[in-house]
């Protein structure tokens, strides 16, 4: 076997669960005051994967920290009460891929996400069996690199039987930073530096051939 350990980011690489957020996200900055129209699904794919505490002053540089703070909040908690009732969206065959993996793989999720949003994803399509830990920036307060480590040190995890799957640099740079292999998910809603060679899947199945 390639690798006994898989651990997986959450947006972008399992699933997509934009129209979910974009209901919070519309409902609380209407609440606010601060939508002109709408947003889109498509309106959050620049900002997927990146930690929640950095969205909001992107869009909103003139509002006072301390309210961005508040309505931070507000969408987090509305997310996730949101996202246990709707879910989201699994990329095709991620359900039976999953499964087969477990078999003989232990599987683990480290996102930049908000704490609540995993134990979601996992409450809603009923996976907690399927993951053996999972990490979140909202949980900890630190980057993906450190919850990376985190998840390694915790439950005693080889570097080289250990794999990292996601889809954005961000989750490039913190797989290689912790020594780990990385596979690229080209389906999801992040960019790597062309020039970077390693293993890449344009669809969730294919997986299996790569860490078998």
């Amino acid at each position: 076997m390639k690798y006994k350990n898989i651990i997986f980011d959450l947006d972008g690489t399992l699933w997509d669960s934009r129209s979910t957020l974009i209901d919070s996200w519309n409902s609380i900055l209407k609440k606010h005051n601060l939508l002109e129209k709408p947003l889109k699904e498509k309106d959050l794919n620049p900002f997927m994967g990146l930690l929640l505490p950095e969205i909001l002053p992107t869009i909103f540089p003139k509002i006072d920290p301390k309210i961005l703070d508040k309505i931070l909040q507000e969408i987090m908690d509305h997310e996730a009460d949101n996202l246990r009732l709707k879910g989201g969206i699994l990329y095709d065959r991620v359900e039976d891929i999953l499964k087969e993996l477990n078999e003989n793989h232990d599987l683990f999720i480290v996102s930049n996400c908000q704490d609540g949003y995993i134990e979601a994803f996992l409450d809603y399509f009923k996976f907690h069996d399927l993951f053996r830990d999972f990490e979140s920036f909202g949980r900890t307060g630190k980057p993906k690199i450190d919850n990376i480590k985190s998840v390694l040190v915790r439950n005693g995890l080889k570097k080289y039987e250990t794999v990292y799957v996601g889809d954005t640099q961000t989750d490039y740079t913190s797989a290689t930073g912790n020594q780990l292999d990385f596979i690229f998910c080209e389906y999801g809603f992040g960019e790597l530096n062309p020039n970077l060679i390693v293993s890449k899947i344009n669809s969730f199945q294919e997986i299996i051939n790569l860490t078998k």
